[in-house]
């Protein structure tokens, strides 16, 4: 009787610890879950150039990606959606959203996040209710397949996160070069050339009017020595 009872204390025991063990993983997931924060996050960039530049390079860089935007009511914020299926059963979703800022010294901070949907095809059961009142019965009447979504993430991989710094950098640096030969365009227009006809046809227009402007002076001048006279 003294052994079965010190073997039940034992095994009281192992529970009590077991379960203290598996109270405190649980409370470290949690705590994993909700952090920690930390400044090196892959979420962020600082980019050389103003925020125009930066948000319209932002811009290019999903879109040449392949995403659809969503309209968003709010100003520099972005939203875009690509979805791609690696297998017959199995659709993924990929939903980007940027933000971009000035910062006011001739740079623009860049904040993305991307989040990873995994929707597969799953079996849902179909019932047909008949009856009336309370005298109703449900009875299967087959099943049906939907996509349901089987996991889903926020992406940390920062290779991810710096190759699309990386597309927005080189769309930078692409209208950096582009807006100085506008300038200079501005500047320094291009002379018009004028074709040899029109250009006679202006001296001949030119010698017209100026015999016209003679005549004109000579019929005055002799008007004014008729008056003289009389």
């Amino acid at each position: 009787m003294r052994k079965w009872r010190n073997g039940q204390r034992g095994a009281v025991a192992l529970a009590v610890v077991a379960a203290v063990a598996a109270a405190s993983c649980a409370s470290n997931r949690h705590r994993t879950a909700r952090g920690p924060f930390y400044a090196a996050a892959p979420f962020s960039k600082t980019i050389d150039g103003s925020g125009d530049v930066v948000c319209w390079c932002v811009k290019r860089a999903i879109l040449s990606q392949g995403y659809m935007l969503d309209r968003s009511s709010e100003p520099g914020v972005l939203t875009g959606t690509r979805e791609y299926q690696p297998t017959d059963k199995l659709n993924v979703t990929l939903r980007l959203q940027t933000t971009c800022a000035d910062n006011r010294n001739g740079t623009s901070i860049v904040f993305v996040t991307a989040e990873r949907d995994e929707n597969q095809l799953q079996k849902m059961k179909q019932s047909t209710s008949a009856g009336i009142g309370p005298a109703t019965i449900t009875m299967p009447s087959g099943s049906a397949k939907v996509l349901g979504v089987v996991r889903r993430e926020t992406i940390q991989d920062p290779n991810f996160y710096n190759s699309f710094f990386e597309l927005v950098q080189g769309y930078v640096a692409q209208e950096a070069r582009s807006r100085p030969e506008r300038h200079a365009e501005l500047r320094n227009p291009e002379p018009l050339t004028v074709e040899p006809n029109e250009q006679a046809r202006g001296q001949s227009n030119g010698s017209s009017q100026s015999d016209d402007g003679n005549q004109a002076s000579g019929g005055s001048s002799a008007a004014h020595q008729d008056s003289q006279e009389r």
